[in-house]
């Protein structure tokens, strides 16, 4: 098991019966994804086969940014990252603010993959969107309300989630576990976040090249409008994306764009799905889409 600084508050849980999706929600920096990748390992020695779905599109454990994983372990292995097979579910934004219906359908499909994959514990550790002035407390909700988690497990700092968790302690729909926060959380500030993403999409791209893609016979969501340096993902016909791209140049008349993708084969494709951001190619530094920048 990776070594990871724990509480012994987290050490006592009584992992035996947990089962189905286990939703782990707190703030930024509240330690989340600590714990929540500390479950999946307990659990790997409980379950026949354990799910991990990283939630956040900003700050990804199984990367890229802009997305949400889903991951299932393989028999007898309580490692993490999990080695088995992978999901993907293109967001297009780095924050589900402005993108809570990608968020809540994607975290959907996944989460229906793991269990059409025979997954008995699917490990949901969710973005640290829950300000309920920014839609927060509504996202997570939503995202109870069509998911069903079988636990909730909660941190906190100074009870920031109770405005909407009072409802869900008062109802037997889903129960709810308070957890302290891991002495290894800590704090970062929006220039670490950005260097955190940076990595990640530059250890994503490290193996990518121009690829040529004709899109007359392909689907392009919202609209076949491209931008230079727009981020893109390839779906495939189900709605995952088989793996992101970058755009270099595209050609209207040609109906032919190309895509700066590590993705080898485009026999699988089915829709391209254009995002919200563009991507400095050198520094891979993300920012928001600025409309009048075209390929």
């Amino acid at each position: 098991m990776t070594m990871i600084e724990i509480p012994p508050a987290w050490e006592a849980l009584e992992t035996a019966r947990l089962r189905g999706t286990l939703m782990v929600v707190g703030a930024p920096d509240a330690g989340k994804s600590t714990f929540a990748q500390y479950l999946y390992q307990r659990l790997c020695a409980e379950v026949a086969l354990a799910a991990y779905l990283d939630g956040d599109p900003g700050q990804s454990t199984l990367g890229p940014p802009a997305a949400m994983s889903l991951a299932l372990g393989l028999k007898g292995e309580a490692n993490f990252p999990p080695r088995g097979r992978r999901w993907r579910s293109f967001v297009g934004a780095v924050s589900p603010a402005g993108h809570m219906l990608p968020v809540v359908v994607g975290a959907a499909r996944l989460v229906q993959a793991a269990r059409e994959a025979g997954a008995e514990a699917i490990i949901y550790d969710t973005s640290g969107m829950v300000d309920p002035e920014r839609g927060g407390a509504a996202l997570k909700l939503a995202k109870i309300d069509l998911l069903r988690p079988s636990v909730i497990f909660a941190i906190q700092r100074e009870r920031e989630l109770e405005p909407w968790l009072i409802p869900l302690r008062r109802s037997r729909r889903v129960r709810v576990i308070d957890l302290p926060r891991s002495p290894a959380a800590g704090q970062r500030d929006t220039a670490a976040r950005q260097t955190h993403r940076a990595r990640q999409f530059a250890s994503y791209f490290r193996a990518a090249r121009p690829v040529r893609v004709d899109w007359r016979r392909l689907a392009v969501f919202p609209a076949p409008r491209f931008r230079l340096d727009q981020l893109a993902a390839l779906e495939d016909v189900q709605g995952f994306a088989l793996g992101l791209g970058l755009v270099q140049e595209s050609d209207s008349r040609a109906r032919q764009v190309t895509l700066y993708t590590p993705l080898e084969a485009l026999t699988r494709v089915d829709a391209l799905r254009l995002g919200d951001l563009v991507l400095d190619p050198q520094s891979f530094r993300d920012q928001r889409l600025v409309q009048e920048r075209r390929a």
